[in-house]
């Protein structure tokens, strides 16, 4: 028995054991199929229908809920069937099987989103929320891609086009009237109307920033000589024993990764092994993977000890960190040396009368103790500040790298726009054009069908 493709189908709950398991099918006239699957019952459009699930030989696979929605009003806007039964893994893949004897074949990964798309139930934005709602990793980052998942980024994105392209159609109208066009344009204040969709522009992007700082999180690195103090900074910030903690040069073999939320924004600490000269092969390994991440570290935190300032073995790591890498100079160890935890920065002074001398020429400088706990508040604090991030708001959406990338460019073209003398329409126009374009990229109004393929590749199957 076959039915017309392109049906798909997937398993859209987790891998491995749960209570209840998810078969999602999607493609036209599904009511055969579902006829098919449950020996013959007929589902009504969104109630759920307890039956048997059968094979070709009418024997029950399992038994459960389906539940059908006829197209348009589905996820995909074609007919969608869900299969709920129990979650384990042998009998989820049987009742896969069975969708594919009946024709349908396994969904590529983010398959149903990408129909979603093609069937204008969601925008490109909107679809790509839906993967970053799965991937959120922490409650602030989830917020806000349910915003963006109901369209508030998109809002903004839709009413800077339809700005623009009120603004081309004044331009462009003037083309043909040459003599008049400078007359027609004051008139209509076709300079006050592009000042204010750069001013729009301007607060989405910064909007857009910050939903990309907390979407993308920082990437932290731990460095510095060995045994400066760096593991101990580690489980401080984790708040666990993550890391091993001894005397020994060379504890830290390898990196050393964990993740911890700052206000909503997921960071990354990457506590490297010693960045030294040995002839342990395993250590190098550890050695060559430390300097890997540094070089995609967001911010570096430099551990120094401060009896000793920066040695032979401090100033050969401090030459190899990246030029443009932010910095924050850590002296550790505060329990130890009696003295105050503190911080210092170009633009506040120190906390405290004591001087805190600063080794590396870093724009800040944190004295505290791993151990107590004195002072992590303040590194806290400064790691938000390096990264720019300015507290969570309801005005932000989450934001991917390719977005920024389109708002920049649109940006540019606009500001390119306003260089553009009075007798220069046509180039005027094309920079409009240009950032409309640019504009509806993030939505997926003009977007290329290979950048829609990495895109959902990196969704989940079933989703």
């Amino acid at each position: 028995m076959s039915f017309p493709n392109p049906t798909i189908a997937a398993i859209a709950t987790a891998p491995g054991r749960g209570g209840v398991g998810v078969i999602r099918i999607s493609g036209k006239d599904l009511l055969p199929f579902a006829q098919a699957v449950s020996g013959g019952k007929t589902p009504k459009p969104r109630v759920a229908l307890y039956t048997d699930f059968l094979d070709s030989d009418g024997l029950a696979i399992d038994n459960g809920l389906m539940l059908y929605f006829a197209a348009p009003a589905s996820f995909t806007g074609e007919d969608v069937l869900e299969l709920q039964g129990h979650g384990g893994p042998v009998v989820m893949q049987m009742l896969l099987a069975r969708c594919v004897e009946l024709g349908a074949r396994l969904a590529e990964p983010g398959e149903f989103t990408k129909r979603a798309f093609l069937n204008n139930k969601l925008d490109l934005a909107q679809a790509e929320s839906v993967a970053d709602l799965i991937d959120a990793s922490s409650q602030s980052a989830a917020r806000m891609a349910l915003r963006s998942l109901k369209g508030a980024f998109s809002q903004h994105i839709h009413e800077l086009v339809d700005d623009l392209i009120t603004l081309r159609m004044l331009v462009e109208a003037t083309l043909d009237f040459p003599e008049e066009e400078i007359d027609f344009l004051e008139a209509a204040d076709a300079r006050g109307k592009l000042a204010g969709i750069q001013g729009r522009l301007k607060t989405v992007l910064a909007s857009a920033e910050q939903g990309a700082i907390l979407r993308e999180g920082m990437n932290v690195v731990l460095v510095g000589a060995p045994n400066v103090g760096k593991s101990s900074l580690l489980n401080a910030l984790a708040g666990d024993d993550i890391a091993i903690v001894t005397d020994i040069a060379g504890t830290t073999r390898d990196t050393v990764r964990e993740q911890i939320t700052l206000d909503g924004v997921p960071v990354h600490i990457i506590d490297t092994a010693g960045l030294r000269e040995t002839d342990d092969v395993v250590e190098q390994i550890g050695i060559e993977r430390s300097r890997k991440a540094v070089n995609e570290a967001d911010v570096a935190l430099v551990l120094i000890d401060p009896r000793e300032g920066v040695n032979a073995k401090t100033q050969a790591i401090l030459d190899g960190l990246p030029a443009g890498l932010k910095r924050i100079e850590i002296h550790n160890k505060t329990d130890l040396t009696g003295e105050n935890a503190g911080v210092f920065s170009e633009t506040a002074p120190a906390q405290h009368s004591d001087d805190l001398r600063n080794f590396t020429g870093a724009d800040t400088l944190i004295r505290l103790s791993a151990k107590t706990g004195a002072g992590l508040d303040l590194l806290k604090q400064a790691l938000l500040k390096e990264i720019g991030w300015q507290g969570e708001s309801e005005s932000l959406f989450l934001a991917r790298s390719r977005h920024l990338n389109a708002l920049h460019a649109a940006e540019a073209e606009l500001e390119n726009a306003a260089l553009c003398g009075n007798h220069q329409l046509e180039l005027l126009a094309e920079h409009l054009r240009l950032a409309q374009v640019a504009c509806s990229e993030i939505t997926g109004e003009f977007t290329a069908d290979d950048l829609l393929g990495v895109i959902f590749s990196r969704f989940c199957i079933g989703k």
